[in-house]
């Protein structure tokens, strides 16, 4: 078997950014949680 993981920094973005999580109603409530939990990085990549 293969390993599954290969880390591209632009897919990274293009999935986990911050653009992408504001564009769906679903993105901003994750970002909206972890506002409230106080995180200090809103976005892991």
């Amino acid at each position: 078997m293969r390993t599954t993981y290969s880390p591209k920094n632009r897919k990274r973005n293009r999935t986990l950014g911050f653009l992408s999580r504001m564009r769906s109603h679903g993105g901003r409530n994750v970002l909206a949680r972890r506002r409230l939990k106080g995180r200090k990085k809103l976005i892991v990549a």
